[in-house]
């Protein structure tokens, strides 16, 4: 059975630095091709919200630590929530 994973996120405060990771963080997400992925920047650019189904929690986790904004160590904050 899928849950709805929500992943919320805030930026560091790199603006240039993060405008030359965007592209690489939206390939990684489009290529995932997750089922009933949504998502997209705040519109003050401050983060972020990702909300997928998976299997599990961890799956997810998995799938949010190979982030291009965490590798490059962008994100001030984060969160991974499951919900039923």
């Amino acid at each position: 059975m899928s849950r709805r994973i929500i992943y919320f996120y805030f930026m560091k405060k790199e603006p240039e630095k993060i405008q030359s990771i965007v592209p690489l963080h939206i390939e990684y997400w489009k290529k995932l091709k997750l089922c009933k992925y949504l998502g997209g920047p705040f519109a003050d650019k401050s983060g972020g919200l990702i909300t997928f189904e998976i299997e599990s929690i961890e799956e997810a986790e998995k799938i949010v630590i190979n982030d291009p904004f965490i590798f490059h160590d962008l994100i001030e904050y984060k969160w991974i929530k499951g919900g039923i």
